[in-house]
């Protein structure tokens, strides 16, 4: 897609993300469609009642909700297409689910659905295709799932099959998934059509020769159409981000509550996939980060968790959890004693009130992500400077450029099904309503950094919160977990 056709089509979707966020859906209870004597590749509201109410195909999302998302994805297509492919009369729309992958043998990773196919199809299954046909006069969407296999069943538990796929995720049509390469080989027959693939992105590799077989229709990414409509949260969406981010707050808190001098970074990971999953969570959702020490100010994305805590340390704790397939992310760092020593405290001080001036300045005059980290290299660079850990006479930009050298990041990210979401989205478009994204300034001063004195080498930390443009376009703050200096401290004392 060239850069003026990206335009127009951003402008477009400013029009579909108005109607999507303002949309509602009502629940309603579907259970004439789904029939009791029968057993779905997942939960349904009658299975798991304590998880999914009537209506809902996954948690917390109508089967009303996943159709109308379908009906903005073709019918964004149409549109755009109308205007840049003229000629094209024959549209369809194949996205992948994601596919089992193993530790060895016949021993799976915990399986989790591409974000893209639940979003669009809400099916938890492995091996399953969503194809959506888009003509001028209709629109028509197809699962393609693993047939009834009752010896694979009895070892990997129920498949959906072709015969309830209609019901359970309201689609129009049900197909096995040994069908789809004759399928599409039909559709290849119509003159003037077009593909929309993300073949880079797919995990179905046989796939990809599939449609790359393809002489009469073109392939085109849908990514940018997929992940803008993700950007948008619903209202429901925000409810699961609401959750997910309470869930998360509790289980680092209780984390932090916990620690003391001696205990492993690992033990501190144990910990905080503990308190998740007995807070509601279904996993982790991503691997945390456990710095205790130097090895947060070495290393950003430090996973290894490995090492002893030392009473003086502070541990910096990146982790946030998936519940309904969203997620949170969240970082605290804090003094493993209880005490912060004095450059500790300085350090801490500054980022919270980098984030703290992010905060008030969202939306007024901050408006994009980008807008964000602009701002947060210059406070930061200021305080810095007030703690003489840069020098005075450096202003602008290269007053900027010496803040980023202790924050060598982004301040922000959209946050959503995935920890980092909707990464085809520009950060340098405006926020709208429905928008979710992270505010996470750091400093990480490296052991062997002879610019700084020394008692500030070695030490790292990272303060990040969620946080949503609401309907008013007003900050809601997710997140909630303690992060004030003497409330922490408070926190951390009391092992009661």
């Amino acid at each position: 897609m060239n850069v003026s056709r990206a335009k127009d089509f951003i402008n477009f979707l400013h029009k579909i993300q108005i109607r999507h966020k303002t949309t509602k859906f009502s629940i309603k209870d579907k259970s004439q469609f789904l029939k009791p004597q029968r057993l779905y590749g997942q939960p349904t509201y009658r299975t798991h009642p304590h998880l999914l109410k009537a209506g809902e195909i996954v948690q917390g999302i109508t089967s009303d909700e996943i159709s109308y998302r379908r009906i903005q994805l073709m019918e964004t297509i149409k549109a755009y297409s109308a205007a840049n492919y003229p000629n094209v009369k024959n549209h369809l729309v194949v996205i992948p689910s994601a596919t089992k992958k193993y530790i060895s043998a016949s021993i799976p990773y915990v399986f989790r659905q591409n974000s893209d196919f639940v979003y669009f199809s809400g099916c938890l299954e492995p091996d399953s295709i969503l194809a959506l046909e888009v003509s001028e006069k209709s629109m028509k969407s197809i699962i393609f799932l693993r047939p009834k296999d009752k010896n694979q069943e009895l070892w990997d538990g129920v498949r959906t099959g072709t015969e309830g796929g209609v019901e359970l995720f309201a689609v129009d049509e049900a197909n096995s998934i040994l069908n789809f390469h004759a399928y599409v080989e039909r559709f290849r027959t119509q003159s003037n059509s077009l593909i929309w693939y993300d073949e880079k992105n797919s995990d179905q590799k046989q796939l990809n020769q599939i449609l790359r077989k393809t002489e009469t229709a073109t392939i085109e990414n849908p990514l940018k159409f997929i992940h803008t409509l993700r950007w948008v949260k619903s209202d429901a969406e925000i409810e699961l981000m609401r959750k997910t981010c309470e869930i998360g707050s509790k289980a680092v808190d209780m984390t932090m509550k916990k620690s003391y001098p001696g205990i492993t970074e690992h033990q501190i990971f144990a910990e905080v996939d503990y308190q998740t999953r007995m807070n509601g969570a279904n996993m982790l959702a991503y691997p945390p980060v456990v710095a205790s020490g130097e090895n947060a100010s070495t290393t950003i994305h430090y996973i290894t968790n490995t090492q002893l805590t030392k009473d003086g340390d502070m541990v910096l704790l990146d982790a946030g959890c998936e519940y309904g397939h969203y997620s949170s992310d969240i970082t605290r760092t804090w003094p493993i004693n209880g005490e912060f020593t004095e450059p500790q405290r300085i350090l801490y001080e500054i980022v919270l009130n980098v984030q703290k001036d992010l905060l008030k300045a969202l939306l007024n005059p901050v408006n994009t992500l980008d807008d964000l980290f602009d701002m947060m290299c210059l406070q930061l660079g200021v305080y810095l400077q007030e703690a003489n850990l840069i020098p005075k006479d450096k202003s602008g930009q290269d007053l900027a450029r010496a803040a980023f050298k202790f924050c060598p990041h982004h301040v922000s990210h959209y946050l959503g099904m995935d920890v980092h979401d909707t990464p085809m989205v520009s950060r340098s478009n405006r926020l709208v309503p429905g928008n979710v994204f992270t505010i996470e300034p750091g400093i990480y001063i490296s052991p062997d950094r002879n610019d700084v004195p020394e008692e500030f080498r070695g030490l790292g930390l990272r303060i990040e919160d969620d946080v949503m443009v609401n309907n008013q376009m007003k900050i809601e703050i997710l997140t909630n977990s303690v992060k004030e200096p003497d409330e922490l401290l408070k926190l951390i004392k009391n092992k009661s």
